[in-house]
């Protein structure tokens, strides 16, 4: 695919981002369903907001999707992995749709983050089958190990990219860093399928940035960052187990750092503090930056960090071993923590002065 009709389909699928973005917020507002309200402790968005943008991504893909495979005449021909992807989305955001009008309990979310995987492991025969060689000493080979892990990491990732939905723009922007870098990398951009997502995306995070006005805003909804971490999860895994592709775990890793971290950070200080890791907390890496920074500053710099994250994780995987990777990520993780935990330090002695 020639780099005019990337764009020409990544416009596309903007514009239909849009158009279904603007039908479907309007719709909700009007029929005051999937709204999410302001209550002052945690939710500091100053006017109802419709929770529609993750519906309005897929049904944007849809429609992009269709309109591609009719220009090229394919004759409704799609990849089984990609096809297979949709399909297992659609309960997916089904579900999670209804956990955002009603609220599921922690265990019925996860279960069904867990059944849905067990889904798209049966129905295309992809899973982590090795993590490459992490420690130098061979590729190490999953076994009968490779469906178990292959469930955990995709779970992770979809909480990982759900807990980190706490500011406009984050979800959805680190979710295009790593599907850019992953897409160049592999080569895999040259699919459809991720020049598609990306474009839906950024129509969302047109309304979620509220470029059209204040009052035209969009939120994810568990149902939008559930989605998106899906996605981004199993992009990753079928990019690094597929020899047409071949790019290492390791590096996928690297990818999607700043969700991962703060994810399994917070897992850590919840657990220690014995508070439950699925209750609501404004202890996140984006609320830490926003007691000095704006949201919107706080947004440029974590996908800044993301973006040079990804950038060193290229030059690594160009350049050296995997096993030089793994211990790099280790040291990028180990001063992640510290500085993170430093600067919640000296913002605690900052309040107390003021």
């Amino acid at each position: 695919m020639e780099l005019t009709i990337i764009i020409d389909y990544l416009l596309i699928s903007i514009a239909a981002s849009v158009a279904v973005n603007f039908l479907l917020r309007n719709f909700a507002k009007e029929k005051k369903i999937l709204i999410d309200l302001p209550d002052r402790s945690r939710k500091f968005h100053k006017r109802p907001t419709p929770l529609v943008g993750g519906l309005s991504i897929f049904i944007a893909l849809m429609i992009s999707g269709k309109l591609y495979i009719d220009l090229n005449s394919l004759n409704g021909y799609m990849p089984n992995f990609s096809y297979q992807l949709i399909i297992a989305s659609i309960p997916l955001l089904l579900i999670f749709l209804i956990d955002d009008i009603m609220g599921l309990r922690p265990w019925v979310r996860l279960l069904i983050q867990i059944l849905i995987s067990i889904y798209m492991i049966f129905a295309t025969g992809i899973y982590l089958e090795n993590l490459g060689d992490l420690f130098g000493l061979g590729i190490i080979n999953l076994g009968i190990f490779s469906i178990p892990v292959t469930i955990f990491c995709v779970v992770g990732l979809m909480n990982a990219f759900n807990m980190i939905d706490g500011i406009n723009g984050l979800c959805a922007g680190c979710a295009m860093v790593a599907l850019l870098f992953i897409g160049f990398h592999s080569g895999f951009i040259y699919d459809s399928m991720i020049i598609l997502i990306i474009g839906s995306m950024i129509g969302f995070l047109i309304f979620n940035m509220r470029f059209f006005g204040l009052r035209r805003g969009v939120f994810l909804g568990d149902s939008g960052s559930n989605l998106i971490g899906f996605w981004v999860a199993w992009i990753a895994i079928y990019c690094s187990q597929n020899v047409l592709y071949d790019v290492k775990p390791i590096t996928m890793i690297w990818f999607v750092a700043i969700p991962l971290l703060d994810c399994v950070g917070l897992i850590f200080t919840r657990t220690k503090k014995r508070i439950p890791v699925s209750s609501p907390g404004r202890d996140h890496i984006h609320h830490k930056l926003m007691k000095k920074f704006s949201a919107e500053g706080s947004l440029v710099i974590i996908l800044v960090i993301a973006t040079f994250t990804s950038l060193i994780a290229i030059y690594l995987s160009n350049t050296y071993p995997s096993w030089v990777s793994t211990i790099l990520f280790i040291i990028y993780a180990s001063m992640y923590y510290l500085l993170n935990s430093y600067y919640s330090k000296i913002l605690g002695k900052y309040k107390k002065h003021v």
